[in-house]
């Protein structure tokens, strides 16, 4: 199977294409897994972190991309939940153990043996994946192969984020930063409580615009300050400076719900600006979203097929993944952005 592959970690200033189309051997299918035909891969900033270097304990050579839909080839002979040619996703929870405590209680996300499609296993940025049938997900006939992928994790994260930040109704809702994950959850957010007004804060006057065409009340840069107080905030940055912001514009009793596998080092020193009483006090919290769970992805799934949400997206060659990565790099972003792998 045709493939781009991760041999090394590199910075896109150093090398515009860290990614190398190869030819693998196709995967084979175990017991318990089904063969799939990739069609679609939905390209995340989690990618931008693997290919320079910013998660540890990488496993090189790597086929990243985790927003994965396709077709099943094949079965194992003991993988019994779904037909060949149904069409189905993957999303970054490859498999979890099933024993552990948090996966007993449905927090599988937690799960200390959690393997994640395209960082602990190859992922979807080639034309084959295997993966256990029961971290497969059937998809809603609603959707196109592209809609589809990006529900997959920037729509399930996002959702997930919305239930962590305990929406309710009448509530003010912001967003701090304004990618992919923030225009599927913004769109949620409208359809879930059309009475809550939404704020979002980001750097470009573009993202803003965006954000407005989709239901904003309002949109002002990174460290404005908004109008009234907030109840819940999402932030969806890789940068501290917004944190810091996001907490001045929570109200009594806000929670900031910081959906990033992780924040830039180099920016850490705005953490120093943070003053207890004026940042914290009056019962702000602070929640971080891990991973996801399957029944994120298939209520994500369920909520977008429902209220016929189709996320914005930008459609790339297979072979062009690295041009994809750059613009997400340069933040040329405009919703989510795709790979078309099947021809």
């Amino acid at each position: 199977m045709r493939a781009m592959l991760l041999n090394h970690i590199a910075r896109f200033t150093d090398n515009r294409n860290p990614l190398e189309l190869t030819t693998l051997p196709d995967p084979v299918p175990g017991e318990q897994d089904i063969l799939i035909r990739v069609s679609a891969c939905g390209v995340c900033h989690t990618e931008l972190d693997e290919i320079e270097g910013r998660i540890a304990h990488l496993n090189l050579p790597l086929v990243l991309g985790h927003q994965i839909v396709g077709t099943v080839m094949t079965s194992g002979n003991k993988a019994k939940k779904f037909s060949e040619g149904e069409r189905v996703g993957i999303g970054w929870i490859y498999q979890a153990c099933g024993s552990c405590s948090f996966c007993r209680e449905g927090r599988e996300n937690l799960c200390t043996n959690f393997i994640a499609t395209g960082c602990d296993v190859y992922g979807g940025y080639a034309e084959y994946i295997k993966v256990p049938e029961a971290f497969a997900f059937p998809i809603p006939v609603a959707f196109s192969d592209s809609e589809a992928a990006p529900l997959l994790c920037a729509g399930a994260i996002g959702y997930r984020s919305l239930r962590l930040a305990g929406l309710r109704k009448g509530m003010n809702l912001g967003f701090t930063g304004f990618g992919a994950s923030a225009h599927i959850a913004l769109q949620m957010a409208k359809y879930l409580y059309p009475q809550n007004r939404i704020f979002v804060f980001a750097r470009s006057e573009q993202e803003r615009r965006f954000s407005e065409e989709l239901g904003a009340d309002w949109a002002g840069d990174t460290d404005a300050n908004a109008p009234e107080k907030l109840d819940c905030i999402i932030d969806t940055t890789p940068a501290w400076k917004p944190v810091i912001h996001a907490l001045e514009n929570l109200g009594r009793g806000g929670r900031l719900v910081i959906n990033a596998i992780r924040k830039e080092e180099k920016d850490k020193n705005h953490l120093l600006t943070m003053e207890y009483q004026h940042h914290l006090w009056q019962e702000k919290e602070i929640k971080t979203v891990a991973n996801v769970t399957r029944a994120d992805i298939r209520e994500c799934l369920e909520l977008a097929a429902k209220m016929r949400l189709h996320p914005e997206f930008q459609e790339f060659p297979f072979e062009d993944a690295n041009q994809a990565l750059l613009e997400l790099k340069e933040r040329h972003i405009r919703g989510a952005k795709v790979l078309r792998i099947a021809k």
